[in-house]
């Protein structure tokens, strides 16, 4: 029996995808929300986002769970194929720890890059879903 469709992998998000508005518009499920942040990683908007790492910072996200298909969908076959899925440790604000799944971009963002119009909308999407907005 293929019971792919039927498991659920935790995704960490710290860009648009947190809106769960933004995920339902594109068919996906945003199951389980949880807030929580990722150690050693900083937020880096240049074109678009990804996370950095670096020491002594921690980046706010949240962290939904999803089957295979539907996070195919959002980096594969949405052409954002540039964002690789790596593996890391998320602190969720209600206690404890668990290991999600988080796509970044291998090859950071040029220091001249910037994107004053996701960073606005990722500013409101932070505010209105009560995230922390910084990074320490």
């Amino acid at each position: 029996m293929n019971n792919t469709e039927l498991r659920l992998h935790d995704v960490f998000f710290y860009g648009l995808y947190m809106d769960p508005k933004i995920l339902m518009s594109k068919n996906v499920e945003p199951r389980n929300p949880r807030m929580g942040y990722a150690n050693g990683y900083k937020l880096r908007v240049g074109n678009m986002a990804t996370l950095l790492r670096q020491e002594d910072t921690k980046t706010y996200g949240l962290v939904y769970s999803l089957a295979y298909e539907e996070v195919d969908f959002l980096y594969t076959k949405s052409g954002l194929d540039m964002y690789i899925s790596e593996a890391l440790l998320v602190t969720l604000e209600s206690g404890g720890s668990i290991p999600a799944l988080c796509y970044n971009l291998l090859i950071p963002p040029a220091d001249s890059e910037s994107n004053s119009e996701y960073e606005s909308k990722l500013t409101e999407c932070m505010g209105r879903l009560n995230i922390p907005i910084l990074n320490d």
